[in-house]
Parts: structure tokens; sequence; C-alpha cells
């Protein structure tokens, strides 16, 4: 038996879908943890390149039991899309995938609320995806929220829905100075909706409580990445929820016990989606250059990424908060065509070098980064299958990430496609 955690060990985007749906030949169970439709996780086998949202990614093997867990905010729009994208590339959900009773689920006026606030003039916009997320969570901690399980008893849902929109149309109405909601015609929609998905609503923390103690191998994974925390990231400009490994626990109902491996997922270099501080970002031809190689785009939204070198500092307080084991490292293969490649070590602050990650948004908008300069290894990497035969070059590049953050990278990905892995002893 084996609870594994997935944590995205920066800004997101990391590559945790491929290296769960990697991981998942052998996993009975994949059970997401928190965020929402906001979040994209792409996969690639056989050719094909496959994005999903919710859904998690372990539902590309037949036999794998999916469970979206409490701490997740549902969008039963985009849900519905993707179980119908899913059925049209031949794969079934029936009967393995489950939703939790207890997740709060995201409605038109979150988005509404959502864009709205973005579109406010505002130097603190934090460029969301507009999905509602942040909304979402606001509403499950004023606990006005709608849950998954309140759609198994339609009055109970069309009196939360009427009543909390004829809230907030005061809102639309007198602060933002947008069209109202119409309750009725949103409770119709939710009523379709309810239909479709009472199959999949279930007691979710009893069931995955269940499966561990069975023995079965289970795999956890989150959204976005651990400097987005609403507790320990660049606090304003975060995600709405708890990314970082503590979250795994609250978002599903387990104990800190029942995790047995956490594994941190980091991308060779570094990307950023939306405002906030960034500091290694390249606002050059190199951070272009990292941008096309990699095809930094979300998968969401399709915005750019913005793009900067590996920043040790940040990764080194990811590993400190998430009790991080070892590293999964991916893209290593987009730096195959760079002369050099930088690594940032240290921070400059004033007068002080600073080696600790600050979360204090005035350091981290005005510090400057010290880098190590290494050689690349100008060779295609896609094209090896062990580590001991890669350029001395990139293996140096490995060998200095596990130095300064003192943990092993055993995985290591060289393309999107799930056959292109290199495992380290």
């Amino acid at each position: 038996m084996s609870v594994k955690l997935i944590v995205g060990a920066q800004w997101g985007d990391e590559g945790k879908g491929k290296v769960v749906d990697l991981l998942s030949n052998d996993i009975q169970v994949v059970a997401r943890y928190q965020g929402g439709a906001n979040a994209g996780h792409t996969i690639v086998f056989d050719g094909k390149e496959h994005v999903l949202h919710l859904v998690p990614s372990g539902v590309f093997f037949p036999n794998t039991i999916c469970i979206i867990g409490n701490g997740v905010v549902f969008d039963p729009e985009a849900f519905i899309e993707e179980v119908n994208m899913l059925k049209k590339v031949g794969i079934s959900v029936e009967n393995r995938l489950f939703i939790s009773k207890k997740a709060h689920v995201i409605t038109p006026y979150h988005k509404l609320l959502d864009k709205a606030r973005e579109n406010e003039t505002s130097q603190m916009a934090i460029g969301t995806t507009g999905r509602g997320i942040g909304p979402a969570y606001q509403h499950k901690i004023k606990r006005c929220g709608i849950r998954m399980v309140d759609f198994l008893n339609f009055e109970v849902l069309s009196e939360k829905l009427r009543n909390n929109i004829i809230a907030e149309n005061k809102v639309f109405k007198f602060i933002y100075g947008v069209d109202e909601l119409n309750a009725e015609q949103v409770i119709s929609k939710f009523k379709e909706y309810a239909e479709f998905l009472t199959p999949f609503i279930a007691d979710t923390t009893l069931f995955i409580n269940e499966l561990i103690d069975e023995g079965k191998n289970i795999l956890i994974e989150g959204a976005q990445g651990a400097l987005l925390d609403i507790d320990h990231g660049t606090y304003p400009f975060v995600t709405s929820s708890n990314p970082t490994a503590g979250g795994a626990c609250t978002g599903l109902g387990i104990a800190p016990t029942k995790i047995d491996d956490i594994i941190g997922i980091v991308k060779a270099y570094c990307t950023r989606v939306g405002n906030g501080p960034f500091p290694t970002e390249l606002l050059n031809e190199t951070g272009e250059f990292l941008r096309k190689e990699g095809h930094e785009f979300g998968s969401t939204t399709g915005r750019p990424r913005r793009c900067g070198w590996l920043d040790l500092v940040a990764l080194k307080y990811s590993v400190m908060i998430n009790g991080i084991k070892e590293i999964a490292l991916t893209k290593l293969d987009v730096l195959d065509k760079m002369d050099e490649i930088k690594i940032c070590t240290s921070y400059k602050f004033q007068d002080d070098t600073l080696k600790s990650f600050p979360t204090d948004l005035h350091i981290l908008e005005k510090l400057n980064c010290e880098y190590v300069t290494m050689k690349g290894w100008k060779t295609e990497l896609k094209n090896f299958t062990d580590f001991d035969e890669l350029p001395i070059e990139a293996q140096e590049y490995v060998k200095f990430i596990e130095n300064y953050v003192k943990v092993k990278v055993s995985i290591i990905s060289v393309s999107p496609d799930r056959k292109d892995t290199i495992f380290v002893n």
C-alpha cells in the first residue's frame, strides 16, 4: 500500500498532469484535493494531447478510480463538457469517477463576480482566469455556498440559489453596474445539471479512507503550485486555496499520517501566469525563447506564461513547507539548445544577501537575483532513457539542483509524451 502526494513546487504549470498520468499505471485511485476548472493538466500519449480541468489525471487508465475531493470548487458546466469529451475519445467514467458531497459549487454569479472585480481599475488585479474560483471559495468561508449534496434535494438547491442570487444582484447593480442574473433561469439550468451529476456524488471522505485501509495504491494531485498558496505564497497574487501538501489532508479528509511520500514537480526553469512578483523573470529574447520552446501558453486560457530561470531559493522554500521527499524534474529538454543556463542561488535586497524566500511583497518586488552560470549540453535529450547516459552538462545541472535543495531527483521528463521519461535510481 502506498499513498503518494503530487505537489506543484513552483507557480503552477510544472507538468503535474504528465507525472500523475505516468505514475497511474500501477495506481488504483487518483484523487484531486483543491482548485477548480481554472487549472489545466495536459497529458500526451500515442501522439495525442488531452487537457483536463476537473477530472483527475488518472482517468485514462480504465481501472483507476478517480475522486474529486471536498477541497475542489466544482464547476458543473465544465465537468459535463469534460466527461463528454472523454466519452468521445473512448474513455468511460461510469462507476469510477466520484465527486465529494462536501465540494462547493461554482455558479454563474461567482463567474460574474470574478470578472467584475478583475475589470475594475486597480493596480492590484490578480490576473485570474475569470472562472469564479475566488468568489466560490469566498462564499464557502461565508457559509452561504452551494455544495454538491444540495443537488440531491432540488427544493434545498433552489432556495439557496434564489437567496444568493437576490443578494448578489444588489452587488451587480449598485457596485459593479452590470446586468443582474435571472434566478429562475439559473435554477432551471441547475435542475438539468442535477440529473447529470447525481450518479457521481458520493461520500468521498469515507470512501477514500476505506480504500486506504484496504491497502490500495493512491495518488493525490493538486492544482496550481505551492508559491500560489493562499497562506504561503506571494500574497495577494495567489490562488484561493492551499495547493501545498497540507491542503491534501483538508481537501480530501485524510490524516497526515496516511501520506507515505510527497513528490514535488519542478520545471527545469520557471514560469508564472497572471500578475505578481517573479524574481527570475526574463523580459528579453531568452524569456521569449523559453516560452516558444516550452510551448508556455495556458492550457485553460491560452495566455502566454511569463518565463524565467530556475529559482532555487524559491524551490528550497517549497521543499520545506511541503515536506517534499523527491523531485520530478520536467521540461529539461526545453534547455537543449542553450549555450549557457543560469540558476538563481540567492537574492540581494538593499545591502543584504537573502538565502531564504521572502513572501513579503515589498521585498519580492525590489530584490535582485544572484546567479550561477552553467554550460549547456546542446544535445537533444529526448533520445536518452538512462540518466548516466545523459550529457555530462545535463547531469551536472540536475545534481546542482539536488545538492542545493537536499532532495533527490527521481524522475526526469524530456518531452511531453509519457514515454519520454527517465527514472533515476
